[in-house]
């Protein structure tokens, strides 16, 4: 049974929703007026799904990201300033804006790094699972993934460790439909992608991801169970990506009324109405909820383009390792 959250809860998942969104409409602007460089991947439309299932988590957890990962980063508390100066390569980023849009890490907030690579979270979470085992703590590591992830082989090697070991993770595949230009449907032959942890001796569940509460609650479920000890479990959330893969994905392999028919499912939107709908919050409410999270890109993007470039010198000082002697220096105080 969902629970229906009070007026301030809806609010601050409204809230995360349009800081999402609206983030990634301000990098897709600077990124188009060559702000930003190299590439980067947007997840709008997608902004119910790590909204939804961060809400399960507590102080302590711990997510791994992919390289849509800017919804992640937001939703597990990152500070949209330092994120917003990574993805400009300044100094004052979250990885001194060595990391860009793929790479961004807030070790503090639990977030171990988004990921480059497809599949590449999936055993990092698998390790933080067995630390948090070993350690003999109730933390719990919550992987997202893309639907393109279940092909790898890292998929299927972190899932059969973590349902080996009773490892404390919960995988949480962002099924957008496609895994770059293949869609998912053409590429398993499974009814739901869920269907496939059943072959590692684990719950699976698929659930919509343009529905926040019904994230959450899924989440919810498969956080508590890896609390209790229970091992791992896997959420596939149904949800699409407006946009192209990249920026340079000029989507040729889906139709305009296909994306059309997605975007008129809108989470945010569904989100507000419903609040609207059992008469929990007001238009005025909403309205204000939206300035104030536009207010936040602002001050983010003010924040961002203000940062201090990194130094020549700083940047050479992660490139080179140091030279023998001082390696040996080095090595001498760590076993002292």
């Amino acid at each position: 049974m969902v629970e229906t959250p009070t007026a301030a809860e809806g609010l601050a998942i409204l809230r995360t929703m349009w800081r999402i969104r609206l983030f990634e409409e301000a990098v897709e602007d600077l990124y188009g007026r060559g702000m930003m460089h190299g590439t980067m991947h947007l997840s709008i439309g997608e902004e119910a799904v790590p909204t939804g299932a961060c809400l399960a988590l507590k102080d302590g957890d711990q997510i791994t990201s992919t390289h849509r990962g800017h919804g992640h980063c937001i939703a597990k508390g990152a500070d949209l300033g330092r994120s917003m100066a990574e993805l400009l390569a300044k100094d004052n980023g979250y990885c001194r804006g060595r990391g860009g849009s793929m790479h961004i890490a807030d070790v503090a907030t639990g977030n171990l790094g988004a990921n480059g690579i497809v599949g590449g979270g999936l055993p990092i979470a698998a390790g933080a699972g067995l630390s948090n085992k070993l350690r003999g703590v109730d933390n719990v590591c919550l992987c997202f993934h893309g639907d393109g992830s279940v092909g790898e082989g890292a998929w299927h090697e972190a899932l059969t460790l973590a349902s080996m070991w009773d490892l404390p993770v919960v995988f949480v595949c962002e099924n957008n439909q496609y895994g770059m230009s293949m869609p998912s449907k053409k590429a398993f032959k499974v009814e739901n992608i869920s269907d496939k942890a059943a072959g590692f001796g684990i719950p699976g569940e698929t659930v919509d991801g343009n529905d926040v509460l019904a994230v959450r609650d899924a989440v919810q479920r498969a956080v508590d169970r890896a609390r209790r000890g229970e091992g791992p479990s896997f959420i596939e959330a149904l949800t699409y990506r407006w946009r192209g893969h990249s920026k340079s994905d000029k989507n040729l392999y889906r139709t305009k009324e296909e994306i059309q028919a997605w975007r008129d499912r809108d989470p945010i939107a569904r989100w507000a109405a419903e609040m609207l709908d059992i008469e929990l919050v007001t238009h005025e409410q909403l309205d204000a909820e939206q300035a104030a999270a536009r207010q936040d890109i602002r001050e983010a993007v003010v924040f961002g383009t203000k940062g201090e470039d990194p130094t020549v010198e700083a940047m050479m000082a992660g490139i080179y390792a140091p030279s023998p002697v001082d390696a040996f220096d080095i090595a001498k105080g760590i076993v002292a």
